[in-house]
């Protein structure tokens, strides 16, 4: 028997514009598959059959499953975590990494999220899903955090990028290396570091 409201969602997946429903339904189906196979099990074909959704829909919105992954990490950081806002860069990283490194291990697109990295180290599609639209997107909220660091003076304009390159690589040797234990002294060590902050100064 043929259920209305999967038909009624195809029906509505037609066309370049999207539909609201439609996405809705293929990013819920994405997120249930990531939490019990992985990334390893995490295919188009069958997010199209939980979803009730066309595979040439899918493909149209998003040209590959590294595509979808990162638009699936995107609404669940952004509902599991906010930017801090503490009035000091070091403590800023302090409370970010805390909060980034429990959404890493707490929700299925962050346990998965190692598997993106690895295929972009093998598969054309993913490194450019990762270079092209992960990092320019997943950045925004970071950069903003060192330059308004920035505007306060704590770091110079132009060291930016270059410490925003230092704080990235910090977090995935960690996530590369599965140690993502909460460790509150540790990860402050290094956003002290980073921050140019001695330590002792801002308790």
């Amino acid at each position: 028997m043929t259920d209305p409201t999967a038909t009624e969602r195809r029906r509505s997946s037609i066309g370049a514009r999207r539909s609201p429903e439609t996405e809705a339904a293929i990013l819920s189906a994405a997120r249930e598959l990531l939490a019990e196979r992985g990334y390893a099990g995490f295919s188009i074909d069958e997010v199209a059959r939980r979803a009730g959704a066309g595979k040439p829909t899918i493909y149209r919105w998003w040209p590959t499953k590294a595509d979808l992954f990162i638009d699936v990490y995107s609404a669940e950081k952004a509902a599991h975590m906010a930017l801090p806002e503490t009035g000091a860069l070091w403590s800023d990283i302090l409370a970010y990494t805390r909060a980034l490194w429990g959404f890493w291990r707490e929700t299925p697109s962050g346990r998965t999220f190692r598997a993106l990295l690895a295929e972009a180290q093998t598969t054309d599609a993913a490194l450019a899903a990762l270079r092209e639209k992960f990092l320019p997107e997943r950045l925004k909220d970071l950069r903003h955090m060192f330059e308004r660091a920035a505007a306060r003076g704590e770091i110079a304009p132009e060291a930016v990028d270059d410490l925003l390159t230092l704080y990235i690589g910090f977090n995935w040797v960690h996530l590369l290396t599965d140690r993502l234990a909460d460790d509150p002294p540790a990860i402050a060590r290094v956003a002290r570091l980073i921050a140019g902050t001695p330590a002792g100064e801002g308790r």
